[in-house]
């Protein structure tokens, strides 16, 4: 199983967005998937809420991998599975993070039995919760929207990551995705351009737009492919390039 933790260190930059629909393109595909939704707000929750398998995110950090195999052992799913987030999660900075990053690996490690990608999204703050999801993934992508502050919390990012990599070697970051790109205001793209050639290596080749069907589509709890209108079609094309590419650089077996 890949693991791959979406996250950035500010809140609205599309985590939850590219995490749900990741997860619906990769089901598409045939692929097992289990979304670990770690953050308190519970977005990816609410618009994944048809697929919950019963079982808490919280629980991932406590229970031991028998308890999880024996959850999920002969329990049917679509394809598509949500650890859903809960109350509980806001305790974990009280926890040790390498007890909690121990924990979160071997509960990952259980969900592998049943599933092929495993998908976390994550709060917008560098807590336990998103360090321990970094530090036990394969793979991490980070969203980001063309606005000063969204910047500033991506250059926090990066030196994160930095950091990180030295306890969790495997880890690739895939990229940041500039997202919510409005190409008609000149900061928009002034911001793009100062992205790209601060981290030119990181920036990944492509953009996905402001565009309110994804908004509509995570709202109403179905991916943006099932807006039934033609202003969802440029949002289509780009969500469909972003799964295509995570999937591509994941190597997947199918």
């Amino acid at each position: 199983m890949k693991t791959l933790v979406t996250a950035i260190q500010k809140g609205g930059q599309g985590k939850t967005f590219a995490t749900c629909h990741l997860a619906f393109d990769f089901q598409e595909r045939g692929l097992r998937v289990v979304v670990i939704d770690l953050d308190t707000q519970g977005n990816a929750s609410w618009t994944l809420d048809s697929h919950d398998s019963g079982y808490s995110a919280s629980r991932l950090f406590t229970a031991t991998g028998d308890e999880l195999r024996n959850w999920f052992s002969g329990r049917e799913n679509d394809g598509l599975a949500l650890i859903a987030a809960d109350t509980s999660l806001a305790n974990l900075d009280k926890m040790d993070l390498a007890q909690a990053a121990r924990a979160l690996r071997a509960s990952i490690e259980a969900l592998g039995d049943f599933f092929d990608v495993c998908l976390i999204d994550t709060a917008p703050s560098l807590g336990v919760a998103m360090t321990a999801a970094v530090l036990a993934a394969d793979y991490m992508l980070s969203p980001v929207e063309m606005e000063a502050y969204s910047l500033q919390g991506m250059k926090k990012m990066v030196a994160v990551i930095s950091n990180l990599r030295k306890q969790n070697p495997k880890l690739r970051f895939l990229g940041m995705v500039p997202n919510k790109v409005d190409a008609r205001k000149p900061r928009h793209v002034a911001n793009l351009a100062a992205l790209q050639q601060a981290y030119p290596q990181l920036v990944l080749p492509f953009s996905v737009g402001a565009r309110d069907s994804i908004a509509q589509a995570l709202g109403e709890q179905v991916p943006v492919w099932k807006i039934k209108k033609t202003a969802a079609r440029k949002a289509i094309k780009e969500v469909r390039g972003l799964a295509n590419y995570v999937f591509t650089k994941m190597e997947i077996a199918q």
